[in-house]
């Protein structure tokens, strides 16, 4: 068993959260998504601990305050320099919480001996997350899978899990799929080894006070809510990305804002407008933040020729801020 003393995490909400995804949760789209959603948890892309400390840190950590809670997740197999990574978040970068990637299939992220490829050495996952801990003195947390190619068994998990959690890990975020590390692509491991939910759930029924949030093909708040019955908390992503007013109804359903109204896309977009102001001004372009938006009318009439005004205007040098105030309009027209 694992000690009960260990800490729980911060003032992140696990109950709901939006996964972390390379290209996607970047600080545009979590200012988007925090617009939907006050209660519901958000992750930082990927980060490694190399960018980190030979990198432009200011600009790879910058976040905005409204995003709490925001959780960074580093990428890194060396505790050396995830110390010295987390040394540099703790001086300037408020997060909530470091979530190390124990997950990532992709052949890049395996070349530099971090994401899932690092489930084979619970130690040295271990040694991470004692570093980072030391170093940040804040909640550091895990997302694994359930196994990688023939280490799939309960027991391989359990163990690796008992052994993580020794280290001061007091919350895993499990994708309840296995990686398959050659063969696969990434797009392919989030869709082809089959969910096994009830692995996930044995873990927390045989680790009561570790934090388990599950994760891998929740796209609804009926989904959700049931798997809330065995676990501590739910992440969810492509489907969020995709249709980002789920993200509102999660809060309202799951997180006790039953009495919240419906979402006001056009409040959005118009708050989405300000806020491009200050960001091209500090050099952003306005596609770079318009692209996280097109599925906020997903489902309704008018949503593809809105989707295409913004995928044909947004991307032009010269696109400002009036651009996503002509497109109430273009919307208001189609439907």
């Amino acid at each position: 068993m694992v000690d009960s003393s260990l800490p729980k995490t911060g003032s992140m909400q696990h109950r709901v959260c939006v996964a972390p995804m390379m290209d996607c949760t970047d600080r545009h789209c979590r200012y988007f998504h925090r617009l939907l959603s006050s209660g519901v948890g958000l992750y930082t892309e990927m980060v490694t601990a190399h960018a980190i400390v030979h990198g432009d840190s200011q600009h790879l950590l910058g976040f905005a305050q409204v995003e709490h809670p925001v959780a960074l997740q580093l990428g890194g197999s060396d505790p050396d320099l995830l110390y010295k990574a987390a040394a540099i978040v703790r001086d300037g970068h408020p997060y909530d919480e470091l979530n190390l990637n124990v997950g990532c299939p992709s052949d890049r992220v395996q070349s530099g001996r971090f994401g899932a490829c690092l489930m084979a050495e619970p130690e040295r996952v271990a040694d991470c997350v004692r570093a980072l801990r030391e170093s940040w003195g804040g909640a550091v947390t895990v997302k694994c899978r359930i196994g990688i190619d023939d280490l799939d068994s309960y027991e391989f998990l359990s163990n690796f899990c008992a052994t993580v959690a020794a280290a001061g890990c007091g919350l895993f975020v499990v994708h309840a799929r296995k990686a398959i590390l050659s063969g696969l692509s990434p797009k392919q491991n989030r869709s082809i080894p089959p969910l096994r939910y009830e692995v996930v759930h044995q873990l927390k029924r045989d680790f009561p006070e570790l934090t388990v949030v599950i994760n891998g093909g929740l796209d609804s708040v009926a989904v959700a809510s049931e798997q809330l019955d065995h676990v501590d908390g739910v992440m969810l992503g492509r489907k969020a990305y995709a249709d980002p007013c789920l993200l509102a109804d999660l809060d309202r359903e799951l997180l006790g804002g039953a009495a919240m109204p419906g979402v006001d896309r056009a409040a959005v977009v118009r708050e989405m407008a300000s806020y491009a102001v200050g960001q091209l001004a500090l050099g952003a372009r306005l596609h770079q933040i318009t692209r996280h938006m097109h599925g906020l009318y997903a489902g309704r009439p008018g949503a593809a020729r809105w989707r295409r005004f913004l995928s044909e205007f947004a991307g032009r040098r010269d696109a400002g801020p009036e651009v996503l105030l002509r497109s109430l309009e273009i919307f208001d027209a189609a439907a």
